[in-house]
């Protein structure tokens, strides 16, 4: 039977959407999220669930998410020891069994309503979508501090290379059909602020259908990233990114806009 899942004699639906949430030390926002995630799929009617990565977070993050689940969400937990959001986000990809896989921060700096747009383009048969905040018709509703602008404009002038045609790699919402989602999550090495990089470089790299769909964005107070001194980190991620995936050619860059 198509979407069904069998187990021993009994078949389990297949769930059409996994959501999935990187957590570290998430315990004052994540509640808030679970909660406007969990409304908005049941609103929109869609069969989904949500999935927070705990990665390895020591305050009550868990007891959030059991707190959740005991009050009827739909909502489950996993572990995942490796630290790093890539590393939260490809162990939920690579274990997830729904026919479409996203990701989002605990934040929720994205409004749950950008799903809906998500979906739409997964069920039109592209592979992979991506979230914008620099597309046509994205909204900025609270801008990033100036020294954080300053950094990203720089990180995507190092990275064109790689993000092609992508116009924003690092907003943290992107959605995959399964089949995809295993093939690129496969060999994803990065953990750290260049993973977002890694995810599109290896999209482009394995031909997949992918487009970009504009978000309205706030930024969120409790980002941990630091961009003067965690500089020398994203560094080493770019120069891993360098020997791990082929450069794509000017002729391929150029037939790719």
């Amino acid at each position: 039977m198509a979407g069904a899942i069998y187990r021993g004699r009994s078949a389990v639906p297949r769930r059409e959407l996994e959501l999935l949430i990187p957590a570290f030390n998430e315990e004052r926002r994540l509640s808030d999220t679970l909660t406007a995630l969990a409304r908005h799929l049941l609103r929109s009617g869609i069969n989904g669930t949500i999935r927070v990565i705990d990665n390895g977070s020591s305050d009550r993050t868990a007891e959030v998410v059991d707190r959740a689940a005991a009050a009827g969400l739909p909502v489950t937990i996993t572990g995942c020891s490796r630290r790093g959001k890539g590393a939260a986000v490809t162990r939920g990809m690579l274990t997830s069994t729904a026919r479409w896989v996203g990701f989002c921060d605990a934040d929720l700096a994205t409004p749950a309503e950008a799903i809906d747009d998500a979906l739409d383009q997964l069920r039109a048969g592209q592979q992979v979508v991506i979230g914008s905040r620099r597309c046509e018709g994205a909204q900025l509703e609270l801008r990033q501090p100036l020294v954080r602008r300053v950094g990203g404009t720089g990180f995507r002038m190092l990275t064109r290379r790689y993000s092609g045609p992508v116009a924003d790699t690092q907003c943290g919402f992107k959605f995959f059909e399964a089949t995809a989602a295993r093939a690129v999550f496969a060999d994803i090495r990065l953990a750290g602020f260049a993973f977002d990089l890694e995810v599109v470089a290896r999209a482009r790299s394995l031909g997949l259908s992918m487009v970009e769909i504009p978000v309205a964005w706030r930024d969120q107070e409790g980002s941990t990233f630091r961009p003067l001194a965690d500089g020398r980190r994203v560094a080493r991620e770019l120069w891993r990114l360098h020997r791990d995936i082929p450069v794509p050619t000017r002729r391929e860059l150029a037939s790719a806009r």
